[in-house]
């Protein structure tokens, strides 16, 4: 299994990125080792999760996701 995940930051940004295990992936970001956009933005929480099959459909989900104005990830948020 595959997981999309949107997750806050300090700053109010959302980061969105895919993992296989969410809250593994949540703990690096909130110790400085998920990656250079989460370690000077300090995560605070996971906003939404969707689960894919495969790699495949999670990078395109991701891709898609990633292209979006924040207001649309907002909306998929609240359907969430």
């Amino acid at each position: 299994m595959y997981y999309l995940y949107l997750l806050q930051c300090s700053d109010g940004s959302i980061y969105t990125g895919i993992t296989t295990d969410v809250k593994r992936r949540f703990t690096e970001h909130k110790t400085g080792e998920g990656g250079r956009f989460t370690r000077s933005r300090k995560v605070t929480k996971i906003l939404y999760t969707e689960r894919f099959d495969t790699r495949s459909q999670a990078l395109k989900r991701e891709a898609e996701v990633k292209s979006w104005h924040r207001t649309k990830k907002l909306e998929l948020i609240k359907k969430g």
